[in-house]
């Protein structure tokens, strides 16, 4: 696993330790600049280790799910599954000697005087501490906070409800009715997952969404060096249609905006099928309206019908909580939903992001490598020191 750091201060200090926060710290180490990443779990990874169903796999091929300098060897499998990518972050951790600080909730960030002030408690023993730095990196991510819906009666609902970071597998659903709340991909792949497991399964679909196959995605995301995205959606489209058919007949309708114009536009990633699609159509998993209300065991749906449950599983997304703690200069760089404003990962006082932008772990390659140059061309350009600047307590 990554080393502790020690008591001298990095000029740059990076939030979050998933997969945007260790390849900004790789990039700026092959660049000899030092950095010092803290994170609140007790884990580089966390997101994949910790809140990941068993059955996860990475939905785009291994060569566009690497981390700088680090490609997956030729024998990975091509869709990698969860543990092979928590065991590739812990060696890439320990590669490039990651220094983390664990189990430290930053509480916030200010730019004072010149340079970044962070404030931060360890969970272990409840101490703050208080952390400076020329540089500041935000990595914490898109999957930071579960999201649950707001469900007059859910309190009052007798069987297990779980949001799906809580979520590992069927065992134990075997018999049981199960809704699933949310059609994105973890959403349809948990409904997947249970069904296959012997559960009565039922997913709620309240809005139109793109469904494709992995090997769709992949043939078209590789033709953004050739076409223009309107191009690209009519093609992803006919080639939908030819693999699925009209989805809007099993209750999935297709959003009239193309699946990569959406995604542009308002970040809504298409789904990905892994199997879900056949089990609707052949009436195993069975498609559901919103919820307006539970009773005890019986949920009630915005057609009038009424069915008991055992369990439901929340599969309704996570926010980023950046700007909870995030005192100063996040304008213009980060939202009030916490993920990426503007196209440039680069702010103000030297603040960046890394991973916010929607763009899943491409994303984080391509933040980190813009990140490490500009920062290192700035620490050449002052003469100052890439190693140590601040202090740490």
């Amino acid at each position: 696993m990554a080393t502790a750091a020690t008591g001298i201060a990095p000029p740059v200090i990076i939030v979050g330790a998933g997969p945007s926060g260790l390849a900004a710290s790789a990039c700026l180490a092959r660049r000899g600049v030092a950095s010092l990443v803290l994170d609140r779990d007790d884990c580089v990874g966390s997101l994949w280790r910790k809140r990941a169903y068993d059955r996860l796999h990475l939905h785009l091929p291994k060569q566009i799910s690497a981390l700088p300098h680090a490609p997956h060897a030729d024998d990975a499998p091509d869709y990698l599954p969860r543990d092979y990518f928590v065991r590739y972050l812990d060696a890439y951790a320990d590669r490039f000697d990651v220094r983390t600080r664990l189990r430290r909730e930053v509480r916030a960030a200010r730019f004072v005087d010149g340079r970044w002030e962070v404030e931060a408690v360890d969970l272990g023993t409840g101490d703050a501490e208080r952390h400076a730095a020329k540089f500041l990196v935000v990595a914490t991510g898109e999957f930071d906070e579960r999201v649950l819906p707001e469900v007059p009666g859910l309190d009052t609902f007798t069987g297990e409800a779980m949001h799906s970071r809580d979520y590992a597998s069927a065992e134990g659903m075997r018999g049981k009715a199960v809704l699933v709340v949310g059609c994105g991909n973890s959403g349809m792949e948990i409904a997947l997952d249970l069904a296959e497991g012997g559960a009565a399964t039922s997913i709620v679909v309240r809005g139109e969404l793109h469904l494709m196959t992995r090997e769709i995605m992949s043939a078209s995301t590789a033709l953004f060096a050739y076409l223009p995205v309107w191009m690209i959606d009519k093609l992803t489209l006919l080639a939908c249609f030819l693999v699925f058919g009209d989805t809007a007949k099993h209750g999935l309708p297709r959003p009239a905006l193309g699946p990569f114009a959406r995604k542009l536009q308002i970040n809504a990633y298409p789904v990905i099928d892994v199997g879900t699609y056949d089990k609707i159509k052949n009436g195993q998993i069975q498609v559901l309206p919103a919820m307006t209300s539970i009773d005890g065991d019986v949920v009630e749906f915005a057609d009038g019908t009424r069915h008991r449950f055992d369990a439901i599983v929340f599969a309704t997304g996570y926010r980023s909580t950046a700007k909870k703690w995030l005192k100063s200069h996040g304008d213009g760089l980060i939202g009030d939903n916490g993920m990426a404003a503007g196209r440039s990962p680069k702010g103000e006082n030297g603040l960046y992001r890394a991973g916010l932008a929607g763009r899943g772990i491409y994303g984080s390659f391509t933040d980190a490598q813009f990140i490490a140059e500009d920062i290192s061309m700035q620490l050449q350009g002052s003469g100052e020191s890439a190693n140590n600047t601040g202090n740490v307590g």
